[in-house]
């Protein structure tokens, strides 16, 4: 816990995601656009979400659908450069690279990343396949790397589901014990998508304080009081972009809307 609380040692954090136009190289890059079109949109994004008091932000490759497990040397290089020519200095950032742990943190060492939101244990089914994570092997990059990059293990990841029949709580209490990670994360099925507020209680009450446990996915105006009341912290993205579209452009108004709902207007 002892990172988390570095992190934010004053309230219980709500972090907003910084979402990336797909990189190039994926399906739905816009070629006219370049890279340098592709800061600008972020660079807009970002100036709306740093002008309002949220305590960290996320940078994440979400428009690279279909998402992969193994990132390339591309996505690595071009998401490196956007972090770093964009990441704030008046609080936390962190970086999340879709679906690949490794790719991620050493993002976030080079960049200077707070933290990375990843998954990293168990073995699912997903819309990409099978999917089994690797904890040990990704604590050890971290140590041979010499970051202190907090992790944020999410242990019920969107589009897909675990093989195996252990509770929620169950499994956020193993992997508290068993794979050392900074925070846990409770999700919904997919990006968006709110998890059930009995999922996030159970996790709570199963780690029993040995790591915070924080809401990953569908925090909105409308629930985020109820999330904060029940969690360590959330992360927010979808419903401050326009329509509440995870892939739109983010909104000033519901951003404002947000953290009113929050009380931190």
């Amino acid at each position: 816990m002892s990172r988390f609380r570095e992190l934010f040692p004053h309230r219980k954090p709500i972090i907003a995601m910084v979402h990336l136009p797909p990189l190039p190289g994926t399906p739905l890059y816009d070629a006219d656009q370049r890279v340098d079109g592709l800061l600008d949109v972020v660079r807009a994004d970002l100036r709306i979400l740093l002008a309002a008091d949220f305590d960290a932000v996320m940078f994440c490759n979400e428009g690279d659908r279909p998402y992969t497990f193994h990132a390339g040397y591309d996505g690595v290089a071009f998401m490196t450069r956007v972090v770093t020519e964009l990441r704030p200095t008046d609080r936390p950032f962190g970086v999340d690279f879709l679906w690949d742990a490794r790719a991620a943190l050493a993002i976030g060492t080079a960049t200077g990343a707070h933290f990375i939101r990843e998954v990293a244990t168990g073995v699912y089914e997903s819309d990409m396949g099978l999917w089994q994570p690797d904890a040990g092997a990704l604590l050890r990059e971290r140590r041979r790397l010499g970051s202190d990059t907090a992790i944020f293990m999410n242990v019920t990841p969107e589009f897909a589901s675990p093989l195996g029949r252990r509770s929620v709580g169950a499994l956020a209490r193993s992997v508290a014990v068993s794979s050392l990670p900074d925070a846990i994360l409770i999700s919904g099925p997919m990006a968006g998508s709110e998890p059930d507020l009995a999922a996030i209680r159970e996790a709570k009450e199963a780690v029993d304080g040995l790591v915070p446990v924080l809401v990953n996915t569908g925090t909105k105006a409308s629930n985020v009081a109820a999330f904060l009341a029940a969690a360590d912290g959330c992360i927010v993205g979808s419903d401050l972009k326009v329509d509440g579209y995870t892939w739109n452009p983010v909104d000033p108004e519901r951003v404002r809307r947000f953290m009113a709902a929050a009380g931190r207007s």
